[in-house]
């Protein structure tokens, strides 16, 4: 899920750069979700882990 997060942002940072706003905007957007849905796996693993010690 992370080479999906890296690759979007790769996409995000050309089209701002080649000046197209709304494939930027969508790219970063399904980026930020990924991130989220990482974030929130990462911590239920971690208090799934500190519980069971």
């Amino acid at each position: 899920m992370i080479k999906w997060i890296v690759i979007l942002l790769i996409i995000a940072a050309a089209a701002s750069l080649l000046g197209m706003p709304a494939l930027a905007g969508a790219a970063a957007t399904g980026a930020r979700i990924l991130i989220g849905i990482v974030l929130i796996i990462f911590l239920l693993v971690m208090l799934g882990v500190l519980a069971v010690a």
